[in-house]
């Protein structure tokens, strides 16, 4: 997934102790000739704390069975994100479709405040501030 890109470090699993949090499950429904087929998929976020974080999705029958393909996936697409002193060591924007995200370094005892905070905790950022359209000032002062 991220060996088109030079500047991303892929991780092995091996000798990791990593977490997993599910991030959400899905019903699926699939309508067919002799009725509706259900199935569920799941989104899981992997990672040591340590700055390692991946994520994985996984789909199936069984709500079980879901999330550990996800965990599964999850491990395999493991990456080594850069952290400055328990914080992101630049601002980011992103673009998606509709949505707009800017994530930006925080002081020490901010903490997370993100609406991806799964995927930060367990990459190990403790401070962190997202900005969705909010003044900067709002975002600190809650």
């Amino acid at each position: 997934m991220y060996q088109k890109y030079k500047n991303v470090e892929i991780v092995k699993p091996g000798g990791l102790e990593l977490k997993d949090r599910l991030v959400g499950v899905q019903r699926v429904t699939k309508v067919t000739k002799g009725g509706r087929a259900f199935g569920f998929s799941a989104i899981v976020v992997v990672g040591d704390e340590n700055g390692v974080v991946g994520h994985g999705l996984g789909k199936s029958k069984e709500v079980a069975t879901a999330i550990a393909k996800a965990i599964e996936d999850a491990k395999k697409n493991l990456v080594r994100i850069p952290l400055n002193k328990g914080t992101l060591p630049l601002e980011l924007k992103g673009k998606y479709v509709g949505a707009r995200d800017y994530i930006q370094p925080a002081s020490q005892g901010t903490g997370v405040k993100a609406t991806f905070d799964a995927l930060l905790q367990l990459r190990g950022a403790q401070t962190i501030a997202n900005q969705r359209g909010i003044s900067l000032e709002k975002v600190y002062k809650g």
